[in-house]
């Protein structure tokens, strides 16, 4: 039975406000429900620091198993040792590839075709332990880190839960293969270069949705590109970044190879529009170069 939640704390917003994580509330929700069945609410423990505080907090609830998603933090041994069967870990990839804090977005970006789920060991080295449970997860070539998150933590929870009802008889198996990293992703890396290839630039727009999206300049503004798809390779007759017009699947941009036909966009501070709309207020768009 889930005992207690550890997660982040409050984010701070304007005017003092704070607001909770989405584990968060959606604990909150999961509290509605058990006390409809009589349970008691969860503990949500939201600390900054697994310090000295914290491990008394975890130790009062006399807990058998952590179970780790997306956390986000190192667990060390002090920490571990309150749980008697140790801690695991879900983690969005096939291990040992896609070791770190960004695999979803790294799969994407890299034009894999798979990718799966492992629930792994804790162990002292990042996303180094034996192997519980592995599911491989065929990918199409159009999703998006926020869609393929989606699928991923549905897979998570059936595969978390069969492995929990027999856990103390599961067995892990080590990692086998070369490992990979992928680093934690900052807000500069959705800026869009243009040079780069039009299947390129597309893949990088699917990665960074919903965080922190795909961007490039225009007005002396952040203009986002939200959906897009590449073209078929043609003769690059324009510099890239240049706008070249429209077509039904959208505005055709020139990128360093090929062309990106943009379906959905937004201005800094304005709504998202489809490329139609868009256009219909930019009337002078055609033959802009996007920095």
């Amino acid at each position: 039975m889930l005992t207690g939640l550890l997660t982040n704390p409050d984010r701070k917003r304007k005017h003092d406000h704070t607001e909770p994580s989405d584990i968060s509330l959606a604990a909150l929700e999961l509290d509605r429900l058990r006390a409809e069945n009589g349970l008691k609410p969860l503990v949500q423990l939201k600390n900054e620091k697994l310090n000295a505080r914290a491990r008394e907090e975890i130790n009062q609830l006399n807990a058998d198993l952590l179970v780790s998603f997306a956390y986000g933090r190192l667990f060390g041994p002090l920490f571990l040792a309150l749980f008697p069967l140790g801690g695991i870990n879900i983690h969005p990839s096939l291990l040992p590839k896609y070791r770190g804090a960004s695999p979803i977005p790294a799969v994407i970006l890299a034009g894999e075709t798979e990718t799966g789920i492992c629930i792994q060991k804790l162990a002292r080295e990042l996303d180094s332990g034996d192997i519980l449970v592995k599911e491989h997860v065929r990918l199409l070539g159009r999703e998006t880190t926020l869609s393929l998150s989606t699928d991923i933590a549905e897979r998570a929870a059936v595969l978390l839960g069969n492995l929990l009802v027999n856990f103390q008889s599961a067995t892990g198996k080590p990692q086998e293969g070369d490992s990979s990293y992928c680093r934690e992703i900052q807000k500069e890396d959705g800026i869009i270069d243009w040079r780069k290839s039009a299947v390129s630039i597309d893949a990088q727009i699917r990665a960074y949705t919903p965080w922190p999206l795909s961007f490039t300049d225009y007005k002396n503004e952040k203009l986002f590109i939200l959906e897009a798809e590449p073209l078929e390779s043609g003769p690059e007759t324009e510099a890239p970044g240049t706008v070249l017009g429209t077509e039904q699947r959208g505005i055709l941009i020139q990128t360093g190879s090929g062309i990106l036909a943009v379906s959905r966009l937004q201005r800094q501070a304005k709504k998202a529009l489809d490329w139609k709309a868009f256009c219909n207020g930019e009337r002078d768009f055609t033959g802009v170069r996007l920095d």
